[in-house]
């Protein structure tokens, strides 16, 4: 298993953003999840969707959609794990 950080952001109370990456092997299996690294106060809370796209025969795109559940402004990073 491989593991890392694709991408860092931030985000106001109650906003979202969308990030891509692209150049992943369609063969692999690969687990995204957002991980807050500074909340500013109280609990920090996101919620995170994942899209694929295969735009040629053996490679993707991730399409990474982060949500901030909190009235306060966090900071997060984008992190992934390849399965196999």
């Amino acid at each position: 298993m491989t593991t890392g950080v694709q991408f860092t952001g931030s985000l106001g109370p109650n906003a979202s953003t969308r990030f891509f990456t692209f150049g992943w092997a369609a063969s692999s299996h690969i687990v995204w999840y957002v991980m807050p690294t500074s909340p500013q106060s109280g609990n920090p809370q996101v919620a995170w969707d994942v899209g694929v796209e295969r735009y040629n025969p053996t490679q993707c795109t991730y399409w990474i959609t982060v949500r901030n559940l909190t009235n306060a402004n966090i900071t997060f990073e984008g992190r992934y794990a390849i399965l196999n």
